[in-house]
């Protein structure tokens, strides 16, 4: 029973410690490196898949919904908007 323990431990933590580090990793290392390991050959599909968002740079939000929104025309958007300022109430 200790060996089967043990087997599930050196599974884990490895595996736990690589999962930090990359969550943990400054963005432009994490896409350097996702990058370079997309050149794998061999990499399973969803793997590449997951690799490729990592490599491509975000949008900065993190919600990962803004290259899906509907664009709208330019010619509907207004080229200038008025700035309302309101004073702050005082208590």
């Amino acid at each position: 029973m200790a060996t089967l323990q043990s087997f599930i431990v050196a599974l884990l933590v490895p595996g736990c410690t690589a999962y930090a580090v990359w969550k943990l990793m400054p963005a432009a290392a994490r896409r350097s490196m996702a990058a370079s390991m997309l050149r794998i050959q061999s990499l399973p599909r969803r793997m590449a898949s997951a690799l490729g968002k990592a490599a491509n740079p975000g949008s900065g939000c993190a919600c990962d919904g803004c290259d899906h929104a509907q664009k709208q025309p330019a010619a509907t958007a207004p080229a200038q908007r008025a700035i309302k300022f309101h004073p702050r109430v005082r208590r």
